[in-house]
């Protein structure tokens, strides 16, 4: 076990460093961010000069990613650009709205999914289970930006029921949520509907329907929980994946998150802040995939490290 742990810690370091090193060469391929900041203006070279020694972007990529690197094993993500703001400071003010959306979608997809996969399986073959099997294939296709785009075309500006944008309120978490949840149900409710039907057939459901026991309790009270196993490492997996899914829907809905924070920065050329919003989604990412691993293991004594699983 001690060498599982290990092995996944060193995959997970490993990940971050290349995720690193993609974002912090590939944000300065998209523009000079003193030319930015002097807008329209027409500044002297002495002042260009000066700017680029102050931002620290006079200096070779090599050293400049050194430096960013070394800062990231302080928790010291630099300084943004435009604001002078911490970059640590400005990604702790946007983290609350990320993870609250995160985990609405996530309260969607389960709301849905699992009622959705279990009645696909119990009615296996069925008008119900081939409803639910074009459910999850819909969900699948759909982008998640023009799903938002149409729930606020419907919702927030026909109906008028529901505010299009902003983060006032639980009724500003309702769309971008469903947004969220809506795509991942899909994905979710293949899974409960796979797991279930593979539990189904197992013969301690048929002893247990034998012995007179309801339908109903069995599917939900024997069945369904020992098909949890892979869900749950599932959701674990979807949760982080959700925190990055998040960039686009924040944009869609002007979410105060860190993706919108991201966007905003990318185009403003704003290289700390990028870097440091990226690295850090990318390390929520990684410690929740290895908490899921980790825990895997433990719930299922058949992973061995060995065995590479």
């Amino acid at each position: 076990m001690l060498s599982y742990i290990v092995k996944r810690i060193f995959h997970a370091i490993l990940v971050v460093i290349v995720i690193s090193l993609i974002v912090f060469f590939s944000i300065r391929l998209t523009g000079d961010p003193v030319a930015i900041m002097f807008g329209a203006g027409e500044p002297t070279q002495e002042a260009i000069d000066q700017l680029t020694t102050e931002l620290g972007l006079d200096q070779p990529l090599h050293i400049q990613y050194g430096l960013f690197m070394k800062g990231l094993l302080t928790f010291d993500l630099g300084e943004s650009f435009r604001s002078g703001t911490p970059v640590m400071t400005l990604i702790a003010e946007r983290v609350g709205p990320t993870m609250l959306l995160a985990l609405g979608g996530m309260v969607v997809a389960l709301l849905i999914a699992f009622p959705v996969g279990i009645i696909s399986a119990v009615k296996r073959d069925t008008f119900l289970d081939f409803g639910g099997r074009v459910f999850s294939l819909i969900g699948i296709s759909f982008p998640n930006f023009w799903l938002g785009i149409m729930l606020i075309l419907i919702f927030a500006v026909n109906l008028q029921w529901l505010p299009a944008s902003g983060y006032e309120g639980f009724k500003y978490l309702i769309l971008p949520s469903i947004t969220l949840g809506l795509i991942l149900s899909g994905v979710l409710a293949r899974l409960v509907r796979s797991s279930m039907l593979e539990v189904l057939n197992q013969q301690y459901i048929r002893t247990a329907e034998s012995k007179g026991i309801s339908k109903w309790v069995v599917i939900l009270k024997h069945a369904f929980r020992n098909a949890l196993l892979p869900t749950t490492t599932f959701i674990g997996l979807q949760f982080g994946a959700l925190l990055g899914g998040t960039v686009i829907i924040e944009q869609v809905f002007a979410w105060p998150g860190i993706g919108r924070l991201i966007i905003d920065a990318i185009n403003q050329r704003d290289y700390p802040v990028v870097q440091g919003g990226v690295v850090f989604l990318a390390l929520v990412m990684v410690v929740v995939n290895l908490i899921v691993d980790l825990s895997y293991s433990l719930i299922d004594p058949r992973i061995k490290a060995g065995k590479g699983k």
